[in-house]
């Protein structure tokens, strides 16, 4: 390439100023940064709506509120910050939360379940729900726990693993009917990019960022090469 050539090329590049696209740049991203917060206020809203509806007991009413919060979820960008075993790390959607009323009503069901077929005293195995029982409502009196409480449950599955060998075949049955926590844990992805205006904002600051990187490297290049010529 000429001398004149690359000079040429100086000069085209020159109307387009580097401090203009910031001028653009900066307010831009601001206002990415005001909708990326707009949508997490949004799905904060949406989520406190489903975990409001698993308070109330109302089977029908978290499934409109789930319904309602992944549809949001999964057509929006949503940055969260979350709890990471006691650190703080950035994810994209709800992170995880629990319908703890649900899983409290399915595993009181099935202790009761439990009660109703192992606490009679002519048990060959013996009144294994009965001695838990015995362990954990003096617990729940001095704490404050309802039956319905998750640290009762939990004490109570503590204390029927306790039992030797010789009742597994009734602490299988036990902990089979228990449903598994993961079974009423929710944790919805949002997508990294969506055709949403906060979406076209940011792909927008993206374009002007890749634009004035691009601008830099060719007029460092050009004022190296210019040196050689």
């Amino acid at each position: 390439m000429k001398k004149y050539e690359i000079k040429k090329w100086l000069k085209k590049l020159r109307p387009l100023k580097n401090w203009q696209l910031f001028l653009i740049l900066v307010p831009l991203l601001f206002v990415s940064v005001e909708l990326l917060r707009r949508d997490h206020i949004k799905m904060t809203e949406l989520r406190d709506a489903v975990i409001t509806a698993d308070e109330n007991g109302d089977e029908e009413q978290i499934a409109e509120a789930l319904a309602e919060l992944k549809e949001f979820v999964f057509s929006n960008i949503v940055i969260n910050v979350v709890d990471d075993n006691g650190a703080q790390r950035i994810t994209f959607g709800t992170g995880p939360f629990y319908l703890e009323r649900q899983y409290t009503k399915a595993a009181l069901a099935a202790l009761n379940e439990a009660e109703a077929n192992f606490a009679s005293d002519d048990n060959p195995n013996g009144n294994i729900y009965s001695a838990a029982a015995a362990v954990c409502q003096p617990q729940a009196v001095k704490n404050g726990w309802a039956w319905t409480n998750p640290n009762y449950i939990n004490c109570m599955m503590t204390e029927i693993n306790k039992y030797p060998a010789l009742d597994q075949e009734i602490k299988d049955s036990i902990i089979a009917k228990v449903p598994s926590t993961e079974l009423y844990r929710k944790n919805y992805a949002s997508p990294l990019w969506a055709p949403t205006l906060t979406g076209f904002v940011i792909l927008l600051d993206l374009i002007i960022i890749v634009v004035i990187f691009i601008r830099i490297f060719i007029w460092i290049f050009l004022k190296i090469a210019i040196r050689f010529v």
